[in-house]
């Protein structure tokens, strides 16, 4: 992480989501400040809530109380989520989410159309991403033609397509074996590193969480602990 004179980029005070008509409680009373150009990663147990506040962080899902702010962004109150999330937001999932019936190429520059680049700057971009990411052999290749660990690094390109400013990673590696699940995480911490890209990983694998500024573990809707990862200690819990 850089200095600590870096501003908040995130703050969320008293953040609650319900579904189901309020009987399945996913957030219950969030409160978390993440700096500018840090590197954090939550943790928890199947239905903790991890993925759901990353949904939040990404204006995927709207609160049912709570403040949450992201990058000068109210999202309890902002109605253009679309233009945040283009502008601010890169998305990896742990299923990559590549439309299977158009290239790399193609799939990369689905997120600039909601810019105002040329269909030429558009391709040209889609090309300097793929190059990044070493992938660049592979531009007119359909995502079912490449591996996972592939399909996982156009996922990275796509999600730097409009020069984000935080990543939201859910389970990046879940799929991948441990020299792809290495070569990705290389990745995401040198951009995070050169680009100060803020980067948030929900995982389970203690091998990912090790690699963060810090580590939040949630339980039940609630974060239960937020530790400095030069102070981690070896018996915090990972969940399958």
């Amino acid at each position: 992480m850089n200095n600590n004179t870096e501003k908040n980029i995130i703050e969320i005070e008293n953040l609650e989501k319900s579904y189901e008509n309020g009987h399945i409680k996913a957030l219950n009373g969030i409160d978390l400040k993440i700096k500018e150009g840090e590197f954090v990663s939550i943790i928890g147990p199947s239905g903790s809530g991890k993925s759901t506040l990353l949904n939040m962080l990404g204006a995927l899902d709207i609160a049912d109380n709570g403040s949450i702010k992201v990058a000068d962004y109210d999202l309890s109150k902002n109605k253009k989520l679309d233009e945040f999330r283009s502008k601010k937001i890169g998305f990896i999932f742990q299923l990559h989410n590549l439309i299977p019936n158009i290239s790399v190429l193609e799939n990369i520059e689905i997120p600039m159309f909601e810019t105002k680049l040329s269909g030429k700057e558009r391709n040209n971009r889609a090309i300097e991403l793929l190059d990044i990411v070493g992938l660049k052999d592979k531009s007119k290749k359909k995502p079912t033609k490449l591996s996972g660990g592939e399909r996982q690094r156009v996922a990275i390109a796509r999600a730097l397509a409009n020069d984000p400013s935080i990543i939201l990673a859910d389970e990046p590696t879940g799929s991948l074996d441990s020299r792809t699940s290495k070569k990705i995480l290389e990745q995401l911490n040198k951009l995070h590193k050169e680009k100060n890209v803020t980067l948030i990983i929900v995982t389970h694998d203690m091998n990912v969480a090790k690699l963060a500024d810090r580590v939040i573990e949630v339980l039940d809707g609630k974060i239960i602990e937020s530790s400095d990862n030069s102070l981690l200690n070896d018996n915090i819990k990972i969940y399958g």
